[in-house]
């Protein structure tokens, strides 16, 4: 089965992108090869013009990895979808591909740590300049805006404070100017959330997160329209930021029982913040999903629930947190997330550790915040563990 628009969710996450070769398997090939065959010299030469479709080369068009891209597609309702190495490798590959030197993007303040060095620190080099502006604040986007800009670019929910943007807002804003908003959907997948109906032009994921699920392999992708996922394509044929075949085999088989993990994981993170809120060593809880957050509303608009991720604050800094987090036996303590293994991270000193303290500051990281990302445990065992860290401070 190709990809059917009619199909629920559910079935393209398990069915959609298979083409079987003449043996007829089940499960998906592996393609594990560097290169492909041509029939005559003439062929060689087409396919390599692009005149006929077909593989020609790892590096840049792989049957399996074809597989994940058309079902990832399906699943964020998008004409194509580029895969990549990386998360990090797909928003460098768009970034690259869109724009060039004296082009301008307004990002979010709130953006995971890689993604404000890359836009902040790495790209002005060749002349592209970010400005970061607050996530939720509409009219700050507007305001940020030049006659260079080329992009908009967010992550929503946001990593870690999990605040919530209005994509349909910022939609709104980045068309009447010419501009293109980019969302990264890590957090919610398009089993949550579907920027594109929300008037977004391009989705990002980190598929090495919810949609591989078990931490095994790293993996990027860029959705959107034909038009501009060729820009992003054109550029990873020539630079090479691709992802292996097995990577892309491993993340199909994650995208299969996708749906059934985020909607456990999302309800056994909804049941943590509320016993967080509660706790008396827990000074905030940061969680869509409850109506003390400052976006609840928006967000069961856009969302279908409040997502996996849960950040908190303590009493105290950042040696109050440390304590919690060498308190917990059962967490994991490291900064990945999205695996069915709960993790637990201090976001000051690892995913955001290296931008500045008052990047930090405009972001509202802490030394007193801590993040959870809720696997599938019991959470009568998570809520023990992490009762035993916070009876430390």
């Amino acid at each position: 089965m190709k990809t059917n628009p009619d199909y629920a969710l559910e079935t393209l996450a398990v069915r959609a992108g298979q083409e079987r070769s003449q043996f007829n398997e089940h499960s998906e090939a592996l393609y594990l090869t560097s290169s492909f065959i041509f029939t005559s010299a003439a062929q060689a030469a087409a396919r390599f013009s692009g005149e006929e479709d077909g593989n020609v080369y790892s590096r840049f068009t792989n049957p399996t990895v074809s597989a994940f891209q058309e079902r990832l597609a399906a699943l964020e309702g998008a004409e194509a979808c580029i895969a990549t190495a990386s998360g990090m490798s797909a928003i460098l590959s768009l970034v690259m591909a869109l724009c060039s030197s004296g082009d301008h993007i307004v990002a979010s303040n709130g953006l995971f740590g890689a993604t404000q060095q890359l836009l902040g620190t790495i790209m002005p080099r060749f002349g592209i300049q970010t400005s970061f502006v607050p996530q939720t604040d509409t009219t700050a986007w507007q305001a940020a805006m030049r006659p260079e800009t080329k992009l908009l670019f967010l992550e929503t929910p946001s990593n870690p404070l999990t605040e919530i943007a209005d994509i349909a807002a910022l939609a709104t804003i980045a068309h009447a100017r010419g501009v293109l908003l980019v969302v990264d959907n890590c957090f919610c997948t398009p089993i949550l959330q579907r920027p594109l109906d929300l008037g977004a032009d391009l989705v990002v994921h980190s598929a090495t997160k919810f949609l591989d699920g078990q931490g095994r392999v790293l993996g990027g992708a860029v959705a959107g329209p034909r038009s501009l996922t060729e820009e992003v394509f054109r550029f990873l044929r020539t630079a090479g930021p691709t992802l292996s075949a097995f990577n892309a085999w491993v993340l199909l088989k994650g995208l299969e029982t996708l749906q059934l993990r985020l909607t456990e994981q999302s309800a056994r993170a909804l049941e943590m913040a509320r016993w967080l809120e509660n706790h008396p060593k827990v000074t905030r809880v940061h969680y869509p999903g409850l109506p003390s957050h400052p976006q609840h509303a928006l967000a069961r608009q856009q969302q279908r629930s409040g997502g996996a991720v849960v950040s908190f604050t303590v009493r105290g800094a950042r040696a109050e947190a440390w304590k919690v987090v060498d308190g917990c036996r059962l967490l994991s303590i490291t900064a990945n997330l999205g695996d069915t293994k709960t993790t637990l991270t201090h976001p000051a000193s690892t995913t955001h550790g290296r931008i500045t303290p008052e990047q930090r500051a405009a972001a509202g990281i802490g030394e007193d915040l801590l993040r959870i990302a809720v696997g599938l445990e019991a959470v009568s065992d998570l809520q023990r563990d992490l009762a035993r860290g916070l009876a430390l401070i």
